[in-house]
């Protein structure tokens, strides 16, 4: 008499492990670039947020904000991890950078006149080093 056995033998599950492992190998590099992406994404969003307050500002006190951010002068803030330093103010103009601590890329704005801190070339538009 045969009795009937059920469930997978030693080899199918190994070659199961083994494309689940091919899939991983793959799919992890992928997603391990997202993080910087999102960090560079919050440095450009912390500075398009600083431009729009630096405006705000200038509408009260006519002149732009050159303390240090966050500061009370200002109603602005960053998001965790970012630094930002605002540099070159003048009644017509600033610029500011902004850096990560997970990344080593920088981004930088310049509004006006202000001399444009690399690598930001064109007014009013946030660019990171690649």
């Amino acid at each position: 008499m045969r009795r009937a056995r059920s469930g997978f033998t030693l080899i199918e599950l190994l070659i199961v492990v083994v494309i689940i492992g091919i899939l991983a190998s793959i799919a992890i590099p992928k997603f391990g670039s997202t993080k910087g992406k999102a960090y560079l994404a919050a440095m450009k969003s912390d500075l398009r947020n600083l431009a729009t307050a630096q405006e705000a500002y200038l509408y009260d006190f006519a002149t732009y904000y050159q303390g240090a951010v966050p500061g009370a002068g200002i109603s602005y803030s960053v998001t965790p991890g970012v630094t930002v330093t605002i540099s070159n103010v003048s009644v017509s103009g600033w610029a500011a950078t902004t850096s990560h601590i997970q990344v080593s890329q920088t981004c930088a704005i310049f509004i006006g006149s202000a001399t444009p801190p690399a690598p930001a070339d064109t007014e009013g538009q946030p660019k990171c080093t690649t």
